[in-house]
């Protein structure tokens, strides 16, 4: 009984889908046969009168907030803003602008310091007229540091704005030395020759943007920078109006890095270029060093004076050393930097 009801109810369901497709299948089928009626023919377009087009008013610019920072936003803020904080000079009355240099060492940043009066003409000067070129001082840092903590400790910035110089800080890359070295000691392999070339390059490519004297160029460094401002004097001398070594090992004492070690105890030798007419050289160093034995500054000195026919005398104390000792360079070079006078900035 209970079969023949359940047959029954599956017959009626396929009697009742037959039904549905039949209908379906007729409703088509009317639908093709049909005629179709012809399509009406569109009215020629009319050309619309011409309305002089109402002004329309600026709407006044609306600033975005900006978005408001995701969970991993607000988690990553406080390292990229200490990570920012790292490569921020210090205040200033001028501009900080950065830079990029390529060379045979490949690319190395850099960045100038220009003083608030040079950044246009000074008052009653046309705007055509071009600025006059002004003296510019490269500043080499040295081993784990950077350009802004060189200029956080020398403070030259302030000088700059005081007596009217360009200051340029190159930046060593780290993919060349982990620790940010200036590798002045690399001789023997070439990559000494060619960061010297590449930091050439980068002081033509500013002289070229900016309104510097070639004639009064001085480079100067600390500790790595030093053998680098060195390096680069004797290669180029007639390219620097002065040079200062801040705790720097001479040129030629070091032909690798295991030969700069040696030399930065006091055991190397200095080789300058012969027959070549050297710029005026200043040495700082500390009696106390301990990274940078105090007889490179004293063969620094005495290389250099035998250079250029001189007679040495014996080292005397310094006071004040960033600002008297630079005094003395530019008070023997009056004709070379006649508007500096640091002592009274000391």
């Amino acid at each position: 009984m209970a079969k023949r009801s359940l047959v029954a109810s599956w017959a009626r369901l396929f009697n009742r889908g037959s039904k549905v497709l039949a209908q379906a299948a007729v409703r088509q089928q009317k639908a093709l046969l049909k005629p179709v009626k012809p399509a009406r023919k569109a009215a020629a377009a009319q050309p619309k009168p011409l309305v002089p087009a109402t002004p329309r008013l600026a709407r006044p610019a609306v600033k975005k907030r900006p978005a408001p920072l995701t969970r991993a936003g607000r988690i990553a803020k406080p390292a990229l803003d200490a990570i920012a904080a790292q490569h921020r000079f210090p205040k200033a009355r001028g501009d900080w602008l950065p830079g990029l240099a390529i060379g045979p060492a490949g690319t190395r940043r850099f960045t100038l310091y220009r003083p608030a009066a040079l950044r246009g003409p000074p008052q009653g000067m046309a705007l055509g007229q071009p600025l006059a070129p002004a003296p510019l001082v490269v500043m080499l840092h040295g081993c784990a540091q950077n350009g802004r903590g060189l200029a956080i400790s020398s403070r030259m910035h302030r000088l700059a704005d005081r007596h009217g110089f360009f200051v340029l800080y190159p930046e060593q890359d780290t993919l060349a030395h982990p620790q940010g070295c200036w590798r002045w000691y690399e001789l023997r392999s070439g990559h000494a020759q060619a960061e010297a070339q590449t930091l050439q390059l980068m002081l033509d490519q500013v002289g070229l943007r900016h309104a510097i004297d070639r004639t009064r160029v001085a480079v100067a460094g600390l500790s790595a920078g030093a053998g680098m401002a060195a390096l680069m004097a004797t290669r180029e001398p007639l390219r620097y109006a002065a040079v200062v070594m801040h705790s720097g090992v001479a040129p030629g004492s070091g032909r690798s890095t295991a030969t700069g070690l040696q030399a930065m105890r006091g055991g190397g030798s200095v080789a300058l270029p012969p027959g070549v007419v050297l710029p005026p050289l200043m040495v700082l160093q500390g009696s106390a060093d301990r990274v940078v034995d105090p007889a490179n500054g004293r063969a620094a000195a005495e290389a250099w004076a035998q250079a250029a026919g001189a007679r040495g005398l014996e080292a005397r104390p310094a006071i004040r050393t960033d600002l008297l000792a630079l005094a003395d360079l530019f008070a023997a070079h009056r004709e070379t930097f006649p508007e500096v006078d640091l002592r009274r900035a000391a």
